[in-house]
């Protein structure tokens, strides 16, 4: 039914006088990731998530697609909802399926687990001697949490906490962890209870993968079974909250052993991913402790010798996969953009060299490689991720098709690059997205966006809340600059916000906002600030030094008052780096005396539209509180938006629909009636 659907939709449109993209269009795209690479290189297993608006929910369809291009064909006949799959062989592949792995050979499927409440995470991986490795994520009880029993108080509802952190991005800490499992079986296995399997971290009270983000990339087997590698960060209590410290350890399977590998490293280190011959591991490793932020350096781990090299350093890496022994590829942020970029190995020399592959203006993500194949997933502010194949000279060749039907049908925002100066005499990459149909004789309402992190680009992403080309297609320009602390431009630009929240980047928003409102198809008298997280933040802190220049602004899940915000955060880490301590430190930083938005309260002049979302534990909905009430206080025209059923960002597709709807609504009332 979903491909008849998306057959009709796509003859409809293209039958149409071509639109523009609406929140209602943007909800009908297919949500395209790329799920794993046949060995030989041959196929490949792509996910498409579609939404259901009035069941609220979606659903992910899994598809094997020939790498050459053609026709994709379901991995499963029914369309059931899939949350991931993987070739095991070139013939064989695993999936999960309503919280179960479940494994298809031809056309034969065997159910692999039956592991009550269901697995979070899982893979399945065939050893040299033939067997299938299965691993999994689930839940056990907490060895250490235990709440007292007040067995006559029966209804009695209660948290009971000692330590931190007691509740993380958008969930509270209770009395059980997640754990890795796995289990050597026959390929005919079925059923497999948890009992059959051997939790590699049996006793112990810590997270594996990292909650709440991470997945299966996070663990790894090697193909003779000897040794599984896994990502987990062993502190509890206040040196969790207060820590960046994740390690990189080695389990062996036939003494019960583990051992950290990367004991003296001191901040992240993450997603090990074994070398084709099995001899090295590759991760991803951040220098100092509490720096979430940090440069991600390549770090090469020898297993027979137990010794680490640096490879890579000062470039951004996110994906990291061996290409051969001796070369591996990644994505790396450069200029507002992601690309793919190849590193040798010399190990003898221990020379490494990092050469770009692709370039233009894309981000590039999800690296599969296999059979001298390269895939990877490819959008830009016009277009939603899809999969591509990647020759050795960086030519992209598209080889699904989910949404290019509506992308055909409808007229898109033209998007340009400037170079802008700031006040303290460097270049600014600054985005600039005009509406369809653009006409530089007339006047046009502007949106400065504000980006959130702090330490994110405004590279060429694709959101399906910070969406420019539904912005733009609703008749504003969108200026989006890349201001000091975004990734990309060097060590340098972007270390200099921490500390600095208030100072220099607000500078560099004005400095753009005032260099296109110098345009004469800018409408100066029509403005308005836009942001979410630090870009909330932003949009606060800005209310108070605009000076005139706006006359609307929209805060989502911003911080309005940082003394507050430190008391209720949960990541201490991040507030203790970003902030440079408590705002009880002595001398107190200046990101309680000069840089929470609160101070400057006196100065707003601006309607605001606040959004928040009540499970945002991150950025707790008391900062949105205090702002609306602040700017009623003030007299202020001023709406606030609660989502009790949302954290930091809005996920549901009917909140996402009301979520735009009401965006919308203000910033028209303000910068277009």
């Amino acid at each position: 039914m979903k491909k008849l659907f998306f057959a009709v939709l796509f003859l409809s449109y293209t039958t149409q006088a071509q639109i523009t993209m609406t929140p209602d269009l943007l909800w009908k795209l297919g949500r395209v990731s790329l799920e794993d690479l046949s060995p030989d290189g041959r196929k490949a297993l792509y996910g498409v998530t579609f939404f259901d608006i009035d069941e609220n929910k979606g659903s992910k369809l899994i598809y094997e697609i020939p790498t050459s291009g053609g026709t994709a064909s379901l991995l499963v006949d029914g369309e059931k909802n899939l949350s991931a799959a993987g070739y095991i062989t070139s013939g064989q592949t695993w999936f999960i399926h309503a919280g179960q792995l479940f494994l298809k050979d031809g056309n034969r499927i065997t159910q692999l687990t039956e592991i009550e409440g269901g697995i979070i995470s899982g893979k399945v991986i065939g050893l040299s001697n033939g067997k299938l490795r299965i691993l999994v994520v689930a839940e056990v009880p907490n060895p250490t949490y235990r709440l007292p029993q007040y067995k006559s108080l029966t209804k009695a509802k209660f948290r009971l906490y000692d330590d931190l952190m007691y509740r993380h991005w958008n969930y509270w800490e209770d009395t059980r962890v997640q754990h890795i499992f796995f289990a050597d079986v026959p390929p005919a296995a079925e059923r497999l209870q948890l009992s059959a399997f051997r939790d590699i971290l049996e006793g112990e009270p810590y997270d594996a993968p990292l909650k709440p983000f991470g997945g299966s990339e996070q663990f790894v087997s090697t193909a003779d079974g000897r040794y599984i590698f896994y990502t987990c960060k062993k502190l509890t209590g206040k040196d969790y909250a207060v820590s960046t410290n994740s390690d990189i350890y080695r389990y062996e399977v036939a003494t019960d052993q583990t051992v950290n590998i990367t004991s003296g490293q001191k901040g992240y280190d993450l997603n090990p991913v074994i070398s084709p011959d099995g001899k090295l591991i590759a991760y991803l490793s951040m220098e100092r402790d509490g720096y979430e932020s940090d440069v991600p350096r390549l770090m090469l781990y020898d297993i027979a010798t137990g010794t680490t090299r640096l490879a890579i350093e000062n470039t951004y890496l996110h994906d990291v996969v061996w290409e051969s022994n001796s070369t591996l590829l990644i994505t790396y942020d450069d200029s507002a953009t992601v690309q793919i970029g190849r590193v040798s190995i010399d190990l003898r020399r221990n020379r490494y060299a990092l050469t770009p592959v692709t370039s233009g203006w894309y981000n590039y993500g999800s690296l599969r490689t296999a059979g001298g194949t390269l895939l990877a997933t490819r959008m830009d502010m016009n277009h939603a991720p899809e999969v591509f194949r990647i020759d050795r000279r960086g030519q992209a060749t598209q080889i699904t098709q989910v949404n290019t039907g509506i992308y055909n049908a409808i007229r898109k925002p033209t998007v340009t690059r400037r170079m802008v100066p700031t006040t303290d005499g460097r270049q600014m990459l600054v985005w600039v997205i005009l509406p369809p149909d653009f006409d530089p004789s007339k006047k046009y309402p502007v949106l400065l966006y504000c980006q959130g992190g702090p330490q994110s680009p405004v590279s060429q992403f694709y959101s399906f809340r910070w969406n420019f080309q539904v912005i733009a297609s609703q008749g504003y320009i969108v200026v989006a600059p890349n201001r000091r602390g975004v990734p990309g431009f060097g060590r340098e630009w972007n270390e200099a916000i921490s500390g600095d929240w208030g100072g220099q980047p607000m500078r560099d928003y004005l400095s753009a906002i005032d260099h296109v409102a110098a345009e004469p198809w800018a409408d100066e008298s029509r403005m308005g600030a836009i942001g979410a997280s630090y870009g909330g933040y932003s949009v606060y802190m800005l209310a108070g030094l605009h000076e005139g220049r706006f006359k609307a602004l929209v805060s989502h899940c911003g911080l309005f008052d940082m003394k507050s915000w430190y008391g209720t955060t949960e990541e201490l880490f991040f507030a203790n780096w970003d902030l440079e301590g408590p705002y009880w430190a002595d001398p107190m930083p200046r990101s309680y005396t000069e840089f929470s938005p609160s101070l400057y309260v006196d100065r707003w002049t601006a309607p605001l539209l606040v959004i928040h979302g009540e499970l945002d534990f991150r950025v707790p909905v008391e900062q949105g509180l205090q702002a609306f009430q602040a700017a009623k206080l003030r007299g202020l025209p001023a709406r606030l938006l609660l989502f009790p059923d949302e954290g930091h960002w809005v996920l549901k597709p009917q909140n996402a629909l009301i979520w735009h709807s009401e965006f919308f609504r203000f910033l028209d009332t303000f910068l277009k009636n």
